[in-house]
């Protein structure tokens, strides 16, 4: 069922902070096109990121690391010419922000100004607190990463799930806090055991948004194409598929391309047609050539 624009606010990180404080779950899910924006938007979401997840969703690489700031910046301003009401969050992929302050204000200013981006991801704790930090202070909304973060997933063994023994939770908690000390505005936190967020969520006064983290976060997102069925490569455990469009979509185009082949497409309410004089003066003129 569609939620039409007319009922609805346009969403604020104020806005946010009121529903974490009213327990009302935040919804927020990836999107990577025009189409696909209005279709999230369409459905209520409250917020969109344009995920770094593209690179493999949408653009065919086998991880998210080789996807560069340009086509980022490409996909996210599709999104935002398909949004009024969600926040959108843009993903600043590898290496265009882990190396100075200034390296990542100058990407961060740029997914701003040229994709017009409420806010900004960043990945991991450690050093991605002192970028975050210098973000906030240059005036740029940040969304801190927790948990499995894709971008370095070869360092942490794999997309695999963290957190699993208490002292690597304690970690993901102590790399949470100190993002939300930094100034972020929401954290995601990614495949960790629920225990994880059920002992973070009380510290926290940002909304978290979990994926794969369980049930006690502020609110959930997912991958469009992971929810939607889109997506031909493998689906991480948390993922529940509400449809299945690629199918669907195979169906649909086997379907198109056998009535090619016989003959039954296009049929002649598919077709324009000319009045019989001229289509007469036509021949006329072709026979006389």
């Amino acid at each position: 069922m569609s939620v039409h624009a007319a009922t609805r606010k346009r969403v604020t990180l104020a806005g946010l902070a009121e529903k974490k404080d009213a327990a009302d779950p935040i919804v927020m899910v990836t999107a990577y096109d025009h189409p696909g924006a209005q279709i999230v938007e369409a459905a209520g979401v409250d917020i969109v990121l344009v995920g770094d997840s593209g690179a493999m969703t949408v653009l065919g690489y086998d991880s998210t690391v080789p996807v560069t700031v340009d086509e980022m910046l490409m996909l996210t301003r599709a999104v935002r010419r398909g949004l009024t009401i969600p926040l959108l969050v843009g993903d600043l992929p590898f290496g265009s922000y882990e190396a100075s302050d200034s390296l990542a204000i100058a990407t961060a200013q740029r997914f701003i100004k040229e994709a017009g981006c409420d806010l900004v991801k960043i990945e991991r704790g450690g050093i991605s607190v002192d970028r975050a930090r210098a973000l906030v202070a240059a005036g740029i909304p940040v969304v801190g990463h927790v948990g499995l973060t894709p971008q370095t997933a070869t360092a942490l063994g794999g997309y695999r799930a963290q957190g699993r023994t208490a002292d690597a939770a304690r970690a993901v908690i102590d790399d949470a806090l100190a993002l939300q000390d930094a100034g972020c505005s929401l954290l995601v936190i990614e495949a960790v055991p629920s225990e994880v967020t059920a002992a973070l969520s009380p510290l926290m006064r940002i909304p978290v948004i979990g994926i794969g983290a369980g049930a006690d976060a502020d609110g959930q997102v997912l991958v469009f194409h992971d929810l939607l069925g889109l997506y031909d490569g493998g689906a991480a455990k948390f993922v529940k598929r509400y449809a299945d469009l690629r199918a669907d979509a195979v169906t649909g185009v086997a379907a198109y391309a056998e009535e090619v082949r016989s003959g039954a497409y296009p049929a002649a309410e598919h077709s324009y047609s000319m009045p019989a004089d001229e289509a007469a003066a036509l021949r006329e003129m072709i026979a006389g050539r």
